[in-house]
């Protein structure tokens, strides 16, 4: 045998050993399985016909709250829990992890529990007898028989049978733990399908978290940028053009620098309020997406026909997504359809809302070309929306966008 197997066996040993710190804390693990794992199972077997199932039915959720504490404790394992407080009972009872957990503490934690026992009775007996020689001249009254013939073979079996028992127990004791603890992450956790339901769920979370942190963030430079910058650039402007009307004597080469400071503040003027529209447009905030797609729709470069029917106000996140969806595919409609008239329609039905694009153009749009419809593609997904396209050559061309009214 090879040194670092050697190393591996030894080092296992260690582990295992009667005296170890990991069989102590096995057994005490196991132990404690005990008065938690028979109770149910001897309540049922005491009763008549099954009197007090629904009272251990009733006790599950008590049963795997105090069995987690014990793996939390005493394994430092932590494992989560499937079914929420506000679950109904009849959600719970058709939930495979009720099942679970029953087959758990009325199955698999008993015969856990027996075979603790029988395991630490094993150890203590194994114990007594490893110690046999102490017992029998402690308690044997007649000292001639404390170092006989007699008392030696049989304490020399009896004490090898003892150290043997010793050197088992402590696999058996981690064998339990682990069969346990495995039993316990199958039956009292989630399975493989509902954790990556759950994941599903964090990550729907944290991504609409992101889109909303995002809103925040282009409202907050929109505020930013109107209240501070646009400001400073219309003082500036009504500045330059004061002077531009009331100092007439000034030589021509001055006014000329006069007269195009105040061209530029005003072309940067219209530059910022573009920015600040592409941003969040104030209008979208104060009145909402009817009033924002009515000012997209008479700036397009296209005729657009706009018909909105929106009962309510949608989440704001929902409708920044709603309005830059909109404002990005009249903007491609502008640059690649060439298209006399564009249909828009926007309406709300069963907790959505449906967008409908339809352009005359030469139609061919595809997303794999670089059009800017996979980013309105990826815009709608954001916020768990979905964009469809159709698209023959030839034309027409329609775009179908459906979001959530609510995240």
């Amino acid at each position: 045998m090879s040194n670092s197997a050697l190393r591996r066996v030894h080092a296992w040993g260690a582990e295992h050993a009667p005296w170890s710190a990991a069989t102590r804390r096995d057994a005490v693990f196991i132990a404690a399985g005990v008065p938690l794992g028979l109770p149910p199972v001897l309540a049922l077997c005491v009763s008549k016909f099954g009197e007090l199932l629904p009272v251990v039915v009733l006790c599950l959720d008590l049963l795997t709250v105090t069995q987690r504490g014990r793996f939390r404790e005493l394994r430092g394992l932590v494992i989560p829990s499937r079914v929420g407080p506000d679950a109904t009972w009849l959600a719970r009872l058709r939930s495979g992890f009720t099942w679970r957990q029953a087959g758990y503490h009325l199955l698999a934690a008993p015969v856990i529990a027996i075979g603790s026992l029988l395991v630490l009775a094993t150890g203590g007996v194994g114990l007594v007898l490893a110690t046999i020689y102490g017992w029998a001249n402690l308690l044997s009254r007649d000292s001639s028989l404390r170092f006989s013939t007699g008392w030696t073979v049989t304490g020399a079996g009896l004490t090898s049978v003892g150290l043997a028992l010793l050197l088992v127990v402590p696999w058996a004791v981690a064998w339990l733990a682990r069969i346990d603890e495995r039993a316990a992450r199958a039956l009292l956790g989630p399975n493989r399908a509902e954790v990556l339901e759950r994941r599903v769920e964090d990550l729907a979370e944290s991504r609409a978290g992101v889109v909303d942190a995002a809103d925040a963030e282009r409202r907050r430079i929109e505020r930013d940028l109107h209240d501070g910058a646009q400001q400073r650039l219309v003082s500036l402007a009504m500045n330059l053009g004061l002077a531009r009307r009331t100092l007439k004597d000034t030589p021509s080469e001055a006014m000329q620098v006069i007269i195009e400071a105040h061209e530029e503040a005003q072309a940067a003027i219209a530059e910022l309020r573009d920015l600040v529209r592409g941003l969040h447009p104030v209008v979208l905030e104060d009145r909402g997406l009817d009033a924002a797609l009515s000012g997209v729709a008479a700036r397009a470069p296209v005729p657009v026909r706009l018909t909105v029917d929106l009962p309510d106000r949608l989440e704001p996140t929902v409708e920044a997504v709603a309005y830059f969806t909109v404002s990005e595919a009249l903007a491609n409609v502008a640059k690649h359809a060439r298209a006399s008239r564009v249909d828009l329609s926007v309406r709300q039905d069963s907790g959505r809302v449906r967008i409908i694009i339809t352009d005359d153009g030469v139609g061919g749009a595809d997303p794999s070309r670089g059009t800017g419809l996979i980013g309105l593609r990826k815009r709608a997904a954001s916020v768990d929306g979905t964009l469809a396209i159709t698209s023959p050559v030839g034309g027409p061309t329609t775009i179908t966008v459906e979001l959530p009214c609510e995240l």
